[in-house]
C-alpha cells in the first residue's frame, strides 16, 4: 500500500508531462515534423516594396526562432512584435498567423497566459479572415492547450471539440488526430481515465495510419499514463515499452524519458522492485546524460521513496541527500524543504 500511495503522488507529475507543447505553426507539420523558415514563408508577393518589407518580416521571424533556441524569450517577443507589425502593414495574413502563434507559445513559456491567449486568438482571427480551415484547426488546438495548462478544462474541451468538428468536415486526418489526442488530455486532467483512453486509442488509429512515428510515440506515452492511473498496469507497461522503442527509432529523448519513467512507475505499482530499480537506473542515466536536472530530481526522489518503502534506510538516505542537492541547484525551495523533511524521518529511524 505504501508503494501505491507514493505512486499516486508521482502520477501527478507524469500526467502533467502528457501535455503536448503549443504547436507553433498552423499546419499539419505541427504534428511532429518541422519545415525550414524559408519553406514556411515561400509565398510570392506582387510588388518590389512588399517583397522588401516581407524580407524584413521574415528576418525578424528567423531571429525570433534563434532567440527562443538560445533561451532569450524576451528578445524573441521583441522580434516577433516587429515581424507582426510588418505582416499587418502589407496584409500578409499567413505570416501574421504564424507570428501570432509563435508569440502565443513564447508568452506561455514565460507564464504570461493572458498575453499568450490574446496572441493565439489573433492568430486564429488571421486564419479565419482567409477562410483557411487547416490553420484554424491548429490555432484552436493551440488555444485549447493553453486553456488546459491554466486548468480551464471546460473551455479547453469546447476548443478541441470545435477543432475536431472542422477537421472531420474537411477530412483532415492530421488535425483530427491532434484534436482527439487533446480531448484525451482533458479527460485525463479531469481524472476520467477510461474516457481519456478512448480518445487516445481513437487518435492512435490516425497516427498509425499516417505512419507518424513521433506522433504515435507521444500517444503511446499518453495511453501509458492513462492506463497506469486507471490501474491497468499490464496495458500501461505494454504501451510504455512500445513508446520507448519508437522514441529510440526517431531519436526523441523527451519521449524516451517519459516511457522509461512510466515503466519504472508501473513496476513500482505492481511491487516488482527489482525491475523498478533497473528501469530507474536507466531513467536516471538518461536524465544525467541529457543534463536534465528536473528529470534527474524526479528519478532520485523515486529511488529514495522506493528504498524507503522497502526498508533500505541507508540507500534511501543516500538518494534523498542527492535529490536535495539537485533541488537546491535548481532553486526549487519548496521541493528541497519537502525532501529535507523526508530525510529527517529516515535519519530518525536509522540506527
Amino acid at each position: 500500500m505504501a508503494n501505491r500511495s507514493r505512486l499516486v503522488t508521482s502520477l501527478s507529475g507524469i500526467i502533467a508531462l502528457a501535455f503536448t507543447p503549443l504547436v507553433m505553426l498552423a499546419s499539419p507539420m505541427a504534428w511532429g515534423q518541422t519545415r525550414s523558415i524559408d519553406q514556411q514563408l515561400a509565398i510570392p508577393l506582387d510588388n518590389r516594396s512588399d517583397r522588401k518589407a516581407r524580407n524584413r518580416a521574415d528576418f525578424f521571424l528567423e531571429q525570433s526562432e534563434l532567440a527562443k533556441q538560445s533561451g532569450n524569450l524576451n528578445d524573441a517577443i521583441a522580434y516577433l512584435s516587429q515581424a507582426g507589425e510588418i505582416y499587418q502593414q502589407i496584409g500578409d495574413f499567413e505570416g501574421l498567423g504564424k507570428t501570432y502563434n509563435s508569440l502565443g507559445q513564447t508568452y506561455a513559456k514565460l507564464g504570461r497566459y493572458q498575453d499568450a491567449e490574446r496572441a493565439l486568438r489573433r492568430g486564429l482571427g488571421a486564419a479565419r479572415s482567409q477562410q483557411s480551415f487547416q490553420p484554424q484547426i491548429y490555432s484552436i488546438n493551440n488555444i485549447g492547450i493553453l486553456l488546459l495548462q491554466t486548468r480551464n478544462l471546460k473551455a479547453a474541451q469546447e476548443a478541441f471539440t470545435e477543432a475536431l468538428t472542422i477537421s472531420r468536415t474537411i477530412k483532415d486526418d492530421d488535425g483530427e488526430g491532434l484534436s482527439l489526442n487533446n480531448l484525451g488530455l482533458v479527460a485525463a486532467q479531469g481524472g476520467n481515465y477510461p474516457e481519456a483512453i478512448k480518445w487516445y486509442e481513437a487518435a492512435l488509429v490516425l497516427r498509425r495510419r499516417s505512419r507518424d512515428k513521433l506522433g504515435e510515440t507521444n500517444i503511446r506515452n499518453n495511453l501509458g499514463d492513462a492506463y497506469l492511473a486507471a490501474r491497468q498496469e499490464e496495458d500501461a507497461l505494454y504501451s510504455y515499452r512500445i513508446a520507448q522503442i519508437l522514441a529510440e527509432k526517431v531519436d526523441n529523448v523527451f519521449n524516451q524519458i517519459r516511457a522509461i519513467k512510466g515503466i519504472a512507475l508501473t513496476h513500482i505499482a505492481t511491487g516488482k522492485n527489482r525491475q523498478a530499480v533497473k528501469a530507474l537506473k536507466e531513467y536516471l542515466a538518461l536524465a544525467q546524460e541529457q543534463n536534465n536536472r528536473r528529470e534527474e530530481l524526479v528519478a532520485l526522489k523515486l529511488f529514495a521513496q522506493l528504498y524507503q518503502d522497502t526498508g533500505n534506510w541507508l540507500e534511501a538516505r543516500a538518494f534523498y541527500e542527492k535529490a536535495i542537492a539537485v533541488a537546491h541547484a535548481l532553486g526549487d525551495i519548496q521541493e528541497e524543504t519537502l525532501l529535507i523533511s523526508d530525510l529527517a524521518q529516515i535519519i530518525y529511524v536509522t540506527p
